[in-house]
């Protein structure tokens, strides 16, 4: 099979596809006559002859896929204008709390934000499949310690996690709650679901701030604490997973 063939066959299958596919999938559509580093050429192919359209071919954490480009959020959101409620920031920090510094037990979260944790936080994140719990801390009542997911890396768009903003600074804090924020495509459930909504002690930020649950030097502590560490993207020793 010449190269042009290999990529109409690929370009059509990707397509189709509901979910993003791995090599091994795409290698199945050749019945083995294409190896793995050929695959791998026609796709490259593949992301130039898509450079100048609306869609573009990435690889993300579980495969390859075709998805719209940023820029034109814009003009798809206006077939569905009425959106989605967002998620509330405690939300967003959780879940970014649980990306930068995994893996974190619950405690370890509320060390980080100065506020008790919902549960029903933790539970909405892990309904989603954006986090799971992958083993527990060898400590007293050996609490669960939290990481995140591909399907999170899928939905985010990205094929790492070092694919995420710096946060060694307030502006890298800004910019990675604005890129998970406008990375995911729809909230759990709608506001009405009890999953979706938080206790008034981890509500909106907003509200908290205004209750003096929620410091101007705890919103401090979590860039610098988040910052500071980075990624821990490997169990300690004193984890049993």
């Amino acid at each position: 099979m010449n190269t042009m063939d290999a990529k109409r066959v690929l370009e059509t299958a990707l397509i189709c596809a509901q979910q993003p596919l791995p090599l091994r999938e795409m290698g199945v559509l050749f019945n083995g006559a294409l190896t793995a580093d050929s695959i791998k050429l026609a796709l490259e192919d593949l992301q130039n002859d898509w450079s100048g359209r609306g869609a573009e071919l990435v690889h993300v954490a579980t495969g390859w896929r075709f998805q719209s480009r940023p820029q034109m959020r814009e003009y798809l959101d206006r077939l569905h204008p009425e959106k989605p409620p967002r998620y509330t920031r405690a939300t967003l920090e959780t879940l970014a709390i649980i990306a930068y510094r995994q893996p974190v037990t619950r405690g370890d979260m509320e060390d980080i934000r100065g506020v008790t944790i919902n549960s029903l936080i933790l539970k909405q994140l892990e309904d989603r499949g954006w986090v799971e719990v992958i083993g527990h801390r060898e400590t007293v009542g050996r609490p669960a310690l939290y990481a995140t997911t591909k399907q999170f890396l899928d939905d985010l768009g990205v094929d790492s996690l070092d694919q995420l903003p710096a946060m060694d600074n307030s502006a890298g804090q800004a910019a990675m709650l604005e890129q998970i924020e406008f990375g995911i495509a729809e909230p759990v459930a709608p506001a009405t679901d009890p999953a979706a909504m938080a206790e008034p002690v981890d509500g909106d930020l907003l509200a908290v701030e205004a209750q003096g649950a929620f410091a101007a030097e705890d919103t401090q502590d979590l860039g610098a604490g988040m910052g500071d560490a980075g990624l821990e993207m490997q169990p300690p020793d004193d984890i049993n997973v």
